[in-house]
């Protein structure tokens, strides 16, 4: 999972929690309301009151009633404000998927470059010696932009100081003089590991 769709997540279930806490407070307010509205409107308590004391009880069950439509009209609002950002943060979330191999598409740009400036060099009218130079030096150009590409995501090379089955594929067995029987000899083609997951395991020769 990208940095940038682990923030997204994250920003949900902030918009999540503070939604929850906003409405129960809005839903409890409205709840209130009501049964201050429910109380006063008791028949047998309310029919025992002298008029003028009624009409006090009834001003104050529309100032009730009142505050409990304000209540369920912020309810609805808040709710339907809080859905919209959660949408907004939904989209940019399946946006950052849709995107995710984006700046490590930008930096493979330089190594193609490298390889266009290899191939040109390749069709100039220069001696033969000075054109192979002009190629391994555009091919040492090619593998630093693909390393330096490499560094910025996270991918990394195997390490080889003894085998491990776990990261390298023993293809042949090889005698060595210099080197205990079961470990490398040769790397025949590195691997490679994107943070701690395995990309691919290095082909390597052991010694006999």
């Amino acid at each position: 999972m990208s940095e940038e769709v682990q923030k997204k997540n994250e920003e949900l279930e902030i918009i999540e929690e503070v939604e929850t806490e906003v409405v129960e407070d809005v839903i409890s307010q409205e709840r209130e309301q009501k049964a201050e509205v429910e109380e006063i409107m008791d028949e047998e308590k309310f029919a025992s009151l002298d008029e003028e004391f009624k009409a006090k009880m009834e001003a104050k069950v529309e100032e009730a009633q009142k505050k409990a439509a304000e209540a369920e009209d912020k309810f609805l609002r808040t709710h339907a404000d809080f859905e919209n950002i959660k949408k907004r943060l939904e989209r940019e979330k399946y946006s950052a998927i849709d995107y995710a191999s984006e700046k490590f598409a930008k930096d493979l740009l330089a190594p193609i470059d490298a390889l266009q400036m290899a191939i040109l060099s390749a069709n100039a009218d220069v001696e033969p010696a000075e054109l192979v130079e002009k190629l391994k030096e555009g091919i040492e150009l090619t593998v630093k932009a693909f390393n330096t590409a490499f560094e910025k995501h996270d991918i990394t090379e195997v390490e080889y100081d003894e085998f491990n089955p776990d990261f390298h594929n023993a293809v042949m067995k090889a005698d060595s003089e210099d080197v205990e029987s079961g470990q490398i000899v040769m790397i025949m083609q590195k691997g490679y590991k994107f943070k701690d997951r395995l990309l691919r395991e290095a082909m390597v020769s052991v010694a006999n």
